[in-house]
């Protein structure tokens, strides 16, 4: 294959195919990777803005039957630890999250064999009479799944239920590696790749803005993550005339410590500083039409993400207010609003507080 050629075809937005993108990624150097990652970057987003958020992580509840050989969060419906979070709760929550100047919730949890759509219904309505303005970035794919099944409901049925209820966008949660021999050893009870897909294909039919993450670093080979990069831009590919579709891509290293995975495996789990940076960098050139790029500082640190932000990533995401999931495998990293944007100002660029639209927020602090 000739370099040049397929550096020319990542620059100019043309999809590159799987095998073209896995020979860039093991012949080009980092820094090469990083130049043309930023240089795509810049094309798509000329000016030196970084994009960051204040949002609240709720889990409505840890009960759930996926049993995901990464987790360490979830419990089972008659452990001592299950529980299911009340009024109360939310509204002491919501609190913090305004007082700090967030008006989002991204709410999620297990996958709960008595929770139906009208659990979600009221719940969502609730949010909404309680609060008008807040923003509701809720569930994710394999909890769809999971309400379409036990509500007996196509996946656009629940979508359209839970939209008039008050969801205003879909995080990508539950992607893990969309390729099902993984996911059949990491999370086997989970909703297959394609139902993952299908889930947001029908979102974007009905206008939903989601995004698409990616857990490396465990069972998965380097073909199959970019078997993962190439399925996302189809689904966004053949997203409807004016819907946004994926609005980002989120990468993020498995967290490994404690978790049944590690147990079983019985061997150490690691993505290099190295290897997450040129993986920022080689996504940028595979995704031409997902427009953000996160990258993931809880799991990296700071000056890792920093360096990301040089090699194709656009947005800080946010200062994760009450993160359970990943922070119990051993990621630890805290930012506040003033850390981020000093971050992001290290690095060289113009922090922005965004909203899930990646507009400027309405409030601002």
């Amino acid at each position: 294959m000739q370099t040049e050629t397929l550096v020319n075809k990542a620059l100019s937005g043309e999809f590159l195919t799987s095998e073209e993108g896995i020979f860039l990624y093991k012949n080009l150097s980092t820094t090469e990777l990083m130049a043309i990652g930023h240089a795509i970057r810049m094309k798509l987003h000329p000016e030196p803005k970084v994009g960051w958020i204040i949002d609240r992580n709720v889990n409505y509840t840890n009960v759930c039957d996926s049993g995901c050989q990464f987790c360490n969060f979830y419990a089972s419906k008659n452990s001592k630890r299950a529980y299911i979070t009340s009024w109360p709760e939310y509204e002491e929550k919501v609190k913090v999250l305004y007082a700090l100047g967030g008006r989002q919730l991204l709410l999620q949890g297990g996958l709960h064999p008595d929770l139906g759509i009208e659990y979600y219904e009221e719940l969502f309505a609730g949010f909404k009479s309680r609060y008008p303005e807040i923003k509701l970035h809720a569930l994710g794919p394999p909890e769809i799944a999971h309400i379409s099944k036990v509500s007996k409901l196509t996946y656009r049925e629940t979508l359209e239920r839970l939209i008039k209820a008050g969801l205003d966008s879909l995080p990508g949660a539950g992607a893990e590696i969309l390729v099902d021999r993984v996911r059949a050893e990491i999370s086997k009870n989970k909703c297959t790749a394609d139902q993952w897909l299908d889930v947001m294909a029908e979102a974007h039919q009905l206008g939903l803005t989601t995004s698409v993450t990616m857990m490396l670093g465990h069972v998965e080979t380097l073909e199959e993550r970019f078997e993962h990069l190439i399925r996302a831009r189809e689904v966004q590919a053949k997203r409807p005339k004016g819907a946004v579709g994926f609005i980002s891509f989120i990468p993020w290293p498995f967290q490994s410590e404690g978790t049944v995975l590690k147990k079983r495996l019985k061997r150490d789990f690691s993505v290099s500083a190295d290897e997450y940076i040129r993986f920022i960098a080689i996504s940028r050139m595979m995704l031409p039409n997902i427009p953000n790029i996160q990258a993931s500082w809880l799991t990296v640190g700071k000056e890792i993400g920093q360096l990301c932000l040089h090699a194709g990533a656009n947005d800080f995401g946010s200062i994760m207010i009450e993160e359970n999931v990943v922070s119990v495998a051993g990621a630890d990293h805290k930012f506040d609003a003033e850390g981020i944007q000093i971050a992001i100002r290290e690095a060289g660029y113009i922090p922005y507080q965004r909203n899930q639209q990646f507009q400027p927020a309405e409030y601002l602090i």
